[in-house]
């Protein structure tokens, strides 16, 4: 037999030998006996199923929830001339009658269907005219409520079980549990199936999770690293991955959104465009269990933070399938959580709430554990590890260096300790570094003698070493929806005798992100200086100051970048529509003859610096322009008057305000105050997302509401807790 498979493989298929375990499988299950296989993604779980439908005489049917990877596989198939079929939604009914007949006749080997079609009694009483001689149950974790992505139409399967009883059935996943195993077999009456496990071991896989700082620049690095190569980036809305896309065409990247809310046919073409490599990035939501069988993805990107590491290690596993080195990069920020947590809060069933919030938690302590990624995982779905050698993650490869941590470590225990020990770790870092947010304001820990005592550590910087001291035993995290951070009794021993600690050296900065700010710092002096004349004469004829015009900061970025049409222009900081009508034409002159003198090429702007650019300038000049906002405040002009007057954006105006209150100026603004039921909306996300994220609230409130409304509601919200 072992001959045979082997001829069927190379003919079909075109190898000359099995990967691990497949053999055995195959010959398993051609035994007529039942199977659960947990296979990596890229590790020929479909052969496994594929092969032994060549040698039955009848027809193998394929359970797939994925309508879009049906067709992939379908196409595959016959190309590797094995003729089959898939039945979804998205055929017509006359296609459909059509495959129906063609399997009813024998000339098809291999029919894919979604598991809903199982529900039908009529798709039932068909089932029962064809002689089936293989089940196979792609993705079987979502048959189980403690797997990642369990969907209750595969509840349904139970009843091929009955139809078929003497009908081998083979379950497949790349991620599952122990308790996932078991609910499969459980769930699907497999009572006597051999298990098969296969390593879940990606040796050509890097894994990184790096802390968010400029996270778009921090993508747009890595996507130049790759350049023209198959990239996926993951994001957690609909909405964040036609942003994002939109954001990576502008700057000169081909992007396409995926997402379950894009109508099929353009869904269709951009997965056709994506597998064709005519668009070398896709942007898809987590949410959605994307059917993109490509072997050559060699970037997986986690924009956002993934529900639990089952999806994370499945996402993942888009990377190198043909076992070329690829890399998966998960960009990690707590604050993310935050959004996952507000639609967990919305689930009703307290059984599935409750798993979600567990797989949550799993997954931030993989971003947060100082530890091997690949360790971390392989443990997590049950294998040992103790025999892998990684070196191929972020861990890992980093660099071994050590430091005196003493005195940190003490400040930052103090804080803990200052404080209660009722504080996440951003909270502490924002006391650590000086941070003067509301909610420090309204607690008073601004007058904390602990207050600003590490404003020379960055806040990425103080992550790091704060995960250290947990992985150290010296501080705690506690569970639940909020957890704190606690000092152990082996700190509180560290604190009190002041015994020396050494740490792993903190990572702080990705050095692309060090490597782009002192890119910036590299002006051409020699436009910068004609720049600077021209703004002189323009500001002479205008009889105003020189800053009116532009500011230095916007001079340089023109020196840096060298703009030449209007998008790119408006990209430069504190160049909006108003100055880009008043004066973009004579910048972009001289800056277009002094490129063509000299040879040189307009330059990409990504946009990441450009806010805090901006809020560089307004506190160098807070003084005038925050008073002159305070001025026609007075006066109880609306918003929109005061922008207009000052031309400026209403947010900037907003920002103001908060800026004015915050340095306890006293401002009459009781007329400026949102209408009670937007008010109460907008405090009832406040409150249930426990954030004072702008972003996050929006998103979730949408686009009925904008976000200067937004600050403004926050600052009547700040004003009313301080007042209690």
């Amino acid at each position: 037999m072992a001959d045979n498979l082997i001829l069927l493989l190379k003919k079909h298929f075109g190898y000359d030998k099995f990967r691990p375990l497949q053999e055995e499988i195959v010959a398993h299950v051609i035994g007529g006996n039942d199977a659960l296989v947990l296979m990596p993604t890229g590790g020929g779980k479909s052969l496994c199923f594929q092969l032994p439908a060549l040698h039955f005489d009848g027809l193998t049917m394929v359970i797939s929830p994925l309508i879009s990877l049906m067709k992939d596989q379908v196409d595959a198939l016959t190309e590797n001339g094995i003729p089959s079929a898939f039945i979804n939604s998205s055929l017509s009914s006359s296609e459909m009658d059509k495959i129906l007949r063609a399997v009813k006749d024998g000339t098809v080997k291999i029919i894919y269907l979604a598991p809903e079609r199982l529900a039908l009694e009529s798709f039932q009483n068909f089932l029962k005219t064809l002689k089936i001689s293989l089940i196979a149950i792609d993705e079987a974790h979502c048959i189980s409520e403690w797997g990642h992505d369990f969907r209750p139409e595969y509840r349904n399967l139970k009843i091929l079980r009955q139809l078929f009883p003497r009908t081998p059935t083979i379950a497949l996943t790349a991620t599952a549990t122990v308790r996932v195993r078991e609910d499969i077999l459980r769930q699907m009456m497999m009572t006597r199936a051999k298990t098969f496990l296969a390593s879940f071991n990606r040796p050509n896989l890097t894994y990184s999770i790096i802390p968010k700082e400029n996270s778009f620049y921090q993508l747009m690095a890595l996507l130049k690293k790759y350049r023209g190569k198959p990239a996926i980036i993951y994001c957690f809305s609909r909405k964040d991955t036609e942003n994002l896309a939109s954001d990576l065409n502008q700057n000169n990247f081909s992007a396409l959104p995926y997402h379950a809310g894009i109508d099929s046919q353009t869904r269709k073409t951009n997965q056709e465009k994506f597998i064709r490599d005519e668009v070398p990035i896709i942007v898809a939501t987590i949410a959605f269990g994307m059917g993109i069988d490509k072997p050559d993805v060699r970037l997986v990107v986690h924009y956002h933070l993934p529900k639990s590491i089952e999806g994370y290690y499945q996402e993942t596993g888009r990377a190198g399938r043909d076992g070329m080195p690829s890399e998966c990069v998960l960009l990690y920020s707590y604050g993310d959580t935050i959004k996952h947590k507000y639609f967990i809060k919305d689930v009703e069933d307290d059984k599935e709430r409750e798993q979600a919030l567990l797989k949550l938690d799993q997954i931030v302590r993989l971003c947060e554990n100082n530890s091997c990624r690949r360790k971390f995982l392989l443990e997590y779905f049950g294998e040992k590890s103790s025999d892998i050698i990684c070196e191929n993650c972020d861990y890992c490869l980093r660099s071994k260096e050590t430091f005196d941590a003493t005195v940190i470590t003490q400040k930052i225990l103090s804080v803990i300790l200052r404080t209660n020990e009722r504080f996440g770790a951003n909270y502490i870092i924002d006391i650590l570094r000086g941070s003067s947010s509301a909610d420090i304001l309204q607690r008073g820990h601004n007058s904390l003698t602990v207050w600003g005592i590490a404003k020379n550590q960055t806040q990425a910087e103080l992550k790091d070493i704060i995960r250290s001291l947990i992985a150290h035993n010296i501080l705690n995290k506690t569970a639940g929806e909020y957890p704190c951070l606690a000092v152990t009794s082996a700190g509180k021993i560290l604190l009190k005798q002041k015994e020396k600690i050494i740490l792993p050296k903190p990572k702080g900065h990705l050095d692309y992100i060090k490597q782009a700010k002192a890119n910036e710092s590299r002006y051409d002096e020699d436009l910068f200086e004609i720049l600077r004349q021209l703004r002189r004469q323009i500001a002479d004829r205008m009889s105003v100051p020189p800053f009116i015009i532009f500011g230095d900061i916007a001079l340089r970025e023109m020196a840096i970048y060298f703009p030449q049409s209007r998008e790119s222009f408006l990209k430069i900081a504190g160049v909006g529509e108003r100055k880009l009508e008043q004066y973009g034409q004579d910048f972009m002159q001289a800056i277009t003859r002094y490129a063509r003198e000299h040879n040189i090429q307009e330059k990409p702007k990504y946009n990441i610096f450009s806010r805090t650019r901006r809020r560089l300038a307004r506190i160098l000049n807070k003084e005038s322009t925050y008073s002159e906002t305070k001025n026609l405040l007075d006066q109880k002009l609306p918003i929109s008057i005061i922008a207009q007057k000052r031309g400026l954006a209403e947010d900037t105006i907003v920002s103001h305000m908060e800026k004015l209150i915050k340095a306890n100026e006293r401002l009459n603004i009781e007329y400026l105050k949102p209408p009670a039921e937007r008010l109460q909306k907008i405090k009832e996300v406040f409150q249930k997302t426990q954030t004072d994220a702008l972003s996050s609230v929006k998103e979730i409130l949408g686009d009925d509401f904008s976000y200067a409304e937004i600050k403004l509601a926050r600052i009547f919200l700040y004003q009313e807790n301080k007042n209690q």
